[in-house]
C-alpha cells in the first residue's frame, strides 16, 4: 500500500463520498493529499446580487439555492474551518489551486495568506459571455498557493487559461475537465503518477476527478448531492474503462491554446 487510501493497483484510484465538505475533510489523515483542486459552491453572489428578473441557478429566496445543491456560506467563520482542514490535509511542499467567485474573492481571498504561501491569481477565460449585472461574466479565477515550498514542472504555463466554458451542461456550473488538467499539467507535468492524490471536497459534476485520471494520478473527493455523486462515478468508471466521458464528450480546448500552451499529448 502506497498511500492511505490503498490505492495499490497500476491504474489511477478513485474514492469518492457522500459527505459535507468540511466534515470529509476533518476525517481525512493528516498530510495524505498531494493537490487539492476545488470550486466551492459559494452562496455570496445569491445573497447580494438579488437583483431584477434575470436567470440565476436556483432561487434568490430559498436557502441553500433551493433547485440543486446546499451551498457553501460566505462567512469568515466557514472559510477559516475549510482552510484550517486543507492546510491540515496537504503535505508539506504541495500546491493548492481554490475557486472564487467575485464575492468569496473579497471575503476568503485575504485569508488564505494566513494559512498558505499565496503565488499567484489564475484567470479562467471562458471566451463566451454568461450571465452578470452591468458587467457580464466572462471570467472565472482560481488563486494558486502552495503549502511550503512547491517547484512547478512548466515554465511556460500563463496565468490566462483560455477554454471554453460548457454551453447547456448536465449539471450546474460544471466546469471543462481541460481546466484542471491545465493545473494538473502545470505542476507536475511527466513526473504525475497514481501515487498523486488530487482531492476536491467540492466536486460537483466531477470533472476534477476525471481531469486526475487523465493526468495518471488518484482523486479522493465528495459532495453532498446525489446528482454529483452518480455522474461523478459514471464518469469515472467510463474513463477508467477506456470509453470515454459521457460528462464532456468533446474537448473544449481551442486552436490558439493547443498551439501555444499545453502541447504535452495528455493535457490536449
Amino acid at each position: 500500500m502506497t498511500n492511505p487510501f490503498g490505492f495499490e493497483s497500476g491504474d489511477p484510484g478513485v474514492m469518492v463520498s457522500q459527505q459535507d465538505a468540511l466534515e470529509f475533510l476533518e476525517a481525512l489523515p493528516a498530510n495524505s493529499i498531494n493537490m487539492l483542486i476545488t470550486d466551492p459552491a459559494y452562496n455570496g453572489m445569491n445573497q447580494h446580487l438579488q437583483l431584477g428578473s434575470g436567470r440565476i441557478v436556483g432561487d434568490y429566496a430559498e436557502r441553500g439555492n433551493g433547485q440543486w445543491f446546499t451551498e457553501f456560506d460566505d462567512s469568515a467563520e466557514n472559510y477559516h474551518r475549510l482552510l484550517t482542514q486543507i492546510h491540515r490535509v496537504l503535505k508539506d511542499d504541495s500546491p493548492l489551486f481554490l475557486m472564487f467567485d467575485p464575492y468569496s474573492l473579497l471575503t476568503l481571498a485575504p485569508m488564505i495568506r494566513e494559512f498558505f504561501d499565496v503565488k499567484n491569481l489564475i484567470t479562467w477565460d471562458k471566451m463566451m459571455l454568461g450571465m452578470g449585472h452591468h458587467w457580464r461574466r466572462r471570467s472565472e479565477f482560481a488563486i494558486y498557493a502552495t503549502k511550503g515550498k512547491f517547484k512547478m514542472a512548466r515554465r511556460d504555463a500563463p496565468d490566462i487559461i483560455r477554454i471554453k466554458r460548457i454551453h447547456r451542461a448536465d449539471y450546474p456550473t460544471q466546469k471543462p475537465v481541460e481546466l484542471f488538467e491545465a493545473m494538473i499539467a502545470a505542476c507536475y507535468g511527466d513526473t504525475a503518477s497514481k501515487d498523486i492524490i488530487i482531492c476536491d471536497p467540492f466536486m460537483g459534476s466531477g470533472s476534477t476527478a476525471i481531469a486526475a485520471i487523465r493526468q495518471g494520478c488518484s482523486f479522493v473527493g465528495c459532495d453532498i448531492a446525489d446528482e454529483s455523486i452518480a455522474m461523478t462515478l459514471e464518469r469515472a468508471a467510463s474513463v477508467l474503462e477506456g470509453d470515454g466521458d459521457p460528462g464532456q464528450p468533446e474537448s473544449l480546448v481551442n486552436e490558439y491554446y493547443q498551439k501555444e500552451f499545453w502541447v504535452d499529448s495528455r493535457v490536449i
